[in-house]
């Protein structure tokens, strides 16, 4: 699956294969139990968002919800973007060195880290970079980018 129509969550996971299913339910898991306080779950660009309501930002350059964590089981891998990572080193710094120190190999792109089964995450220090950035930072940063 590379884009999904579905238009909520349970959706999503039910067009999923029952394992697929509890690779993403698992990862959905860490990333509800680590979200700061302020983001909303919904579907986004067909994969689970987790992104700061436009009520309380609409100012993005695409007029969409801005994007912290997004979540997609596409067809050979997983998906999981981290859009702190993008734009703060410290926090790419937490998971790159995240990875090594748990003999793990990072497969990324500018913000995507692509898996094939959970265990090539190390979900530790995937809850500790979800935790990482509140609402409040995130658009500090994204304005700070947008400059």
């Amino acid at each position: 699956m590379v884009s999904s129509k579905a238009t909520n969550v349970k959706e999503y996971i039910e067009e999923l294969s029952p394992e697929r299913q509890s690779i993403v339910a698992e990862v959905r898991r860490i990333i509800l139990e680590n979200l700061p306080s302020g983001y909303e779950e919904s579907m986004n660009y067909g994969m689970i968002s987790y992104q700061v309501p436009l009520e309380r930002y609409p100012d993005t350059y695409n007029g969409q919800p801005l994007a912290y964590v997004a979540l997609a089981a596409q067809k050979h891998y997983y998906s999981l973007y981290l859009m702190n990572v993008y734009n703060d080193y410290a926090v790419e710094t937490t998971l790159v060195d995240g990875f090594q120190k748990a003999g793990k190999r990072l497969d990324m792109g500018k913000s995507c880290v692509r898996f094939k089964n959970l265990e090539d995450l190390p979900l530790e220090v995937i809850a500790k970079v979800i935790a990482h950035t509140t609402p409040d930072q995130l658009i500090k940063n994204y304005e700070e980018s947008r400059k």
